[in-house]
């Protein structure tokens, strides 16, 4: 068994501690180390001295980072999230120096707010709860449609995937979707169809695909002009499917009964930051929130009291694995 091993744990907020430290009792002999700066090229200097770094989705790891790691004597990078397109995979291959992530901590979480948001936009209760509070009890601008009987296109069926149409299920949907590997366990309930005819046919459509060369800017102004007007469209899987400006186009055609995003392209710099005191610069996220029909959350689809746990436990022991040497599925 390796002793005292260290962790330097980058972008620490007051929640990740409460979900990690007491996961510690299990790994005692694993030392964390929390600091607040986002892991990059020259942050990664702070690592010299540990074994391993943890980040996050918004970390910057490329090449670079993972050679500054390496000099520090870094054996691991441990991401406390699924996805890890923000990683040089190449180079850590190269450098030696391991990659894990936690594919899976909890479905239900992302699944949960992908479907909040498909009823908040739909029903306008972001706009709604403004105006009562404004003592605006007027119903202008405020109708939704039924979601019972519509159509819901789901792109990507994952464990994730697979759980918002369970939802779109319960509220009496029609659920179809579209991916490259088929789920047998939702079969009897979905049926998969090609990409084009999801696109045609949907009232709404969610996002849960991995962000890949072939899903990179998925939903352009092609795609977008291929679905139905007032269609209902979610991401909560990853900002680069969508791209932005022919999202905005799009929404300027009035093509979108509602747009729901957890994430989007310009997020890095926003993620989990209070921006509230500075003046944004022109941005076409800026834009995206001036339309009436758009909602914008800050990347919060994982952030259950479950989830939480759930990432805590599968990092720490990704850390036990990565010095012990010890494969396992989580393996990037």
């Amino acid at each position: 068994m390796v002793k005292s091993m260290r962790l330097l744990f980058y972008s620490a907020k007051s929640y990740d501690m409460k979900s990690f430290d007491p996961e510690l009792k299990d790994y005692p002999d694993v030392e964390i180390e929390y600091i607040e700066h986002e892991l990059d090229p020259k942050s990664a200097l702070l690592a010299k001295g540990y074994d391993a770094v943890c980040a996050f989705v918004s970390a910057d790891v490329g090449e670079q980072t993972l050679e500054v790691l390496h000099e520090a004597g870094v054996k691991a990078v441990l991401m406390r999230c699924a996805g890890f397109n923000n990683v040089d995979t190449e180079a850590a291959k190269r450098l030696g120096i391991a990659v894990k992530r936690v594919p899976s901590y909890s479905p239900e979480a992302v699944a949960e707010l992908a479907m909040g948001l498909a009823l908040a936009v739909n029903r306008r209760l972001y706009k709604a709860y403004n105006k009562v509070r404004e003592n605006d009890f007027s119903l202008k601008n405020l109708r939704g449609v039924n979601m019972r009987g519509k159509t819901a296109g789901i792109i990507g069926t994952g464990r994730i995937g697979a759980y918002m149409c369970e939802q779109c299920r319960g509220f009496g949907m029609k659920v179809i979707a579209y991916d490259v590997y088929e789920n047998e366990s939702i079969k009897d309930f979905v049926t998969y169809v090609s990409l084009d005819e999801l696109l045609s046919t949907s009232d709404l459509i969610s996002l849960h695909c991995p962000l890949t060369d072939d899903t990179y800017h998925l939903i352009n102004i092609d795609t977008i002009k291929k679905m139905k007007d007032d269609v209902i469209l979610i991401n909560t899987s990853r900002g680069a499917l969508i791209s932005t400006n022919d999202l905005i186009e799009g929404i300027r055609m009035n093509k979108f009964l509602g747009v729901g995003l957890d994430v989007y392209e310009e997020e890095t710099g926003n993620v989990y930051e209070d921006r509230s005191d500075d003046i944004m610069p022109h941005s076409v996220t800026s834009r995206l929130l001036s339309f009436p029909n758009v909602m914008i959350t800050s990347h919060q689809g994982f952030y259950t009291r479950e989830a939480l746990q759930a990432i805590a436990q599968t990092t720490l022991q990704n850390m036990m694995d990565a010095m012990e040497g010890t494969a396992s599925g989580n393996d990037v």
